[in-house]
C-alpha cells in the first residue's frame, strides 16, 4: 500500500493490548469504515534496518571478490610462493568461520545492535589495514580480521532484519539483503577491472580495496541510528524498553498502532537474563537439537557441493572470456590476466544473481524447506552433467560442463546457498538465535576448508568422475538431512517457533 493514499484518509489501530512483539509487527491496520489494507506498510526504520544490513552483504562480497582478483598482483608485490598464496586464501575464510560463532553468538548477550555496529568498524579499521599492508604477515593478519567481521555478520545481519519485519515477507527482506552479496561480487568485479584499466601496475590491488573504505565508515555511522531488536530486549524481560522500541520501529503517517502494550512479560523466558541455558549446550538440548541439525548440517553439505564445482571454473571461465597467458612474468601480461580473472568473476555474478531473485520471489510463497529440498535435487542433476564431461573431448564436454555449472549455479542459489542462511536465523529461540546462526555458518565453513584441503588429495587419487559422484551423492543427502529434520518457518510468527 503506498504511504501516499495511506494518508488519504484515518487509519484506525486493531490494537486491544498486550500482544506480542511480533503480533504488533504482523498487524495489518484497517481505515476507518473497518476495512482491512492489503498489506501491512513498511516503516521508515524497517527500510534503515534492512538497507544498511544489504550495505554488509553488500561488502562482503565486493572485498571476497577483489580478493581473488586482487592476489596475483599482491602474489608478484610480495614474491609469494604457493604455501604463501593458500594462506592468503585461507585467512579470510579462517575468520568467518571463527567470527560466525565467537562473535555473532554475543548478539545473544549484548544486543543485536551493538554487534551489528562494532562488525562493521572491525571490518572498516582492518580495511584500511589491508590497503596501507607493508608486508605478508600484515596482510594475512588484516585478512582474518576482515573474515571475522564478514563471520560475525552472517548471524547479526539476519537477525537485524527477521526480528523487525513482519512474518508474511520476512524472508523476502533477509534474501533480498542477501542478493547483496552478488551484486557486491559484481560491482567488486567491475571496480578490479576499472582499476586495472586505469591503473596498470602491481599498487592496483591497494586501490581495489581503498575504493571501499569510505561507503564503510558511512555505513557503520548510520547503524548507529537503528533500533535495538524488541525482541531481545523481551526476551530478557525488558519490558519498557521493548516498548519504547517497538514505537521507533513502528513509527508512520497516520500512526499506528496508536500504543504498545506488551503487558508483563506473559512469553518471558526467566531464565534469558542470566547465562545459564543460553550457553552453547542450549543448542544441543532436546528441545533444540533437531533445529541445530537442521541450520548446521544442510549448509555444510552445500558448500562442500560449492566448492567442489570450482574445479571445473578456470575451464568455463577460460571459454567463456578467453584465455590467460601461461607464466606471466612481465607486468603488462600480469595485468591482462588479472582482467580476464575480473571479467571471469562477472560470468559467475550474474548466474548468482538469477538464483537468488528467484529465491527471493518464491521463499515466502513456496517454502523454505521445498525449495531447499528441490535446489539439492538441482544442484544433484547439475553435478552429475558435469561428471559426464570426462566421457567426451572438444565441443560435447565444454557442452556438458557449461551445463552442468548452470544447472548447478542456478540452482544452488535458488535453494540450499539462500535457504541454509535463511532457515539458520529463523528456527532458534530468541536467547540463542545468534549463537545458533553462528554455529550453523561455523560449521558449513568446515565444509569449505575440508573442500580447500582434500578435494586436490582426492582429484589427483581417484579422478574427477569419482570426485563429481561424491558430490552428487552429498547433495542428495543435503536434500534428504532437509527433510528428515524439517521445520517450515515460511509465514510463521517467531515467537510460534519458539
Amino acid at each position: 500500500m503506498r504511504n501516499d493514499i495511506m494518508e488519504s484518509q484515518p487509519v484506525v489501530s486493531t490494537d486491544n493490548g498486550n500482544k506480542s512483539v511480533q503480533q504488533y509487527i504482523d498487524e495489518t491496520p484497517v481505515w476507518s469504515d473497518g476495512t482491512k489494507t492489503a498489506s501491512t506498510p513498511m516503516t521508515p526504520m524497517q527500510w534503515r534496518i534492512w538497507s544498511l544490513a544489504a550495505a554488509g552483504k553488500f561488502f562482503e562480497g565486493l572485498v571476497v571478490f577483489t580478493t581473488g582478483v586482487a592476489l596475483p598482483l599482491l602474489a608478484k608485490e610480495f614474491s609469494l610462493g604457493p604455501a604463501a598464496h593458500g594462506i592468503v586464501g585461507a585467512a579470510s575464510l579462517l575468520g568467518i568461520l571463527i567470527g560466525a560463532t565467537a562473535l555473532g553468538g554475543l548478539s545473544d548477550r549484548f544486543g543485536r545492535k551493538p554487534m551489528f555496529i562494532i562488525e562493521m568498524a572491525i571490518f572498516t579499521i582492518f580495511l584500511v589495514g589491508v590497503t596501507l599492508s607493508p608486508n605478508f604477515p600484515t596482510l594475512v593478519f588484516c585478512l582474518f580480521g576482515l573474515g571475522l567481521a564478514l563471520g560475525c555478520d552472517y548471524p547479526t545481519a539476519h537477525l537485524v532484519i527477521s526480528e523487525s519485519m513482519p512474518s508474511n515477507c520476512r524472508g523476502q527482506f533477509v534474501l533480498g539483503a542477501f542478493g547483496f552479496q552478488a551484486i557486491g561480487a559484481l560491482m567488486g568485479a567491475g571496480v578490479g577491472f576499472f582499476i586495472l584499466y586505469e591503473n596498470p601496475s602491481l599498487s592496483a590491488w591497494r586501490w581495489m580495496y581503498a575504493s571501499a573504505i569510505i561507503p564503510a565508515v558511512l555505513v557503520t555511522l548510520a547503524r548507529l541510528t537503528i533500533t535495538e531488536s524488541a525482541h531481545w530486549l523481551f526476551a530478557r524481560g525488558e519490558n519498557d524498553q521493548a516498548e519504547q522500541v517497538m514505537l521507533r520501529l513502528l513509527s508512520r503517517q497516520p500512526q499506528y498502532p496508536s500504543e504498545i502494550d506488551l503487558g508483563e512479560g506473559s512469553h518471558k523466558d526467566d531464565t534469558a537474563t542470566s547465562n545459564e541455558g543460553t550457553g552453547y549446550r542450549e543448542l544441543f538440548s532436546e528441545k533444540t537439537r533437531r533445529a541445530t541439525v537442521l541450520a548446521s548440517v544442510p549448509w555444510f553439505l552445500q558448500d562442500l557441493g560449492t566448492y567442489g564445482i570450482g574445479i571445473f571454473t578456470p575451464t568455463i571461465l577460460a571459454a567463456a572470456v578467453g584465455h590467460k597467458k601461461e607464466h606471466a612474468t612481465a607486468i603488462s601480461d600480469l595485468v591482462q590476466n588479472d582482467m580476464i580473472a575480473a571479467k571471469g568473476a562477472a560470468v559467475i555474478d550474474v548466474l548468482l544473481i538469477f538464483g537468488i531473485i528467484a529465491a527471493v520471489l518464491l521463499a515466502d510463497r513456496v517454502g523454505r524447506i521445498k525449495l531447499q529440498v528441490f535446489g539439492f535435487i538441482g544442484c544433484a542433476i547439475g553435478l552429475f552433467l558435469a561428471s559426464l564431461s570426462v566421457e567426451f573431448t572438444g565441443l560435447m564436454l565444454l557442452y556438458l560442463i557449461f551445463a552442468g555449472f548452470m544447472v548447478f549455479s542456478f540452482m544452488t542459489n535458488l535453494g540450499p546457498n539462500a535457504q541454509t542462511y535463511l532457515i539458520a536465523g529463523e528456527v532458534f529461540p530468541t536467547k540463542v538465535r545468534g549463537k545458533g546462526a553462528g554455529f550453523a555458518a561455523s560449521f558449513a565453513k568446515i565444509g569449505a576448508v575440508l573442500t580447500a584441503f582434500l578435494f586436490p588429495i582426492l582429484l589427483a587419487d581417484i579422478g574427477v568422475r569419482y570426485l563429481l559422484y561424491i558430490l552428487v551423492v552429498t547433495s542428495i543427502l543435503g536434500a534428504l538431512v532437509t527433510w528428515m529434520m524439517r521445520i517450515e518457518t515460511t509465514g510463521m510468527n517467531l515467537e510460534e517457533l519458539e
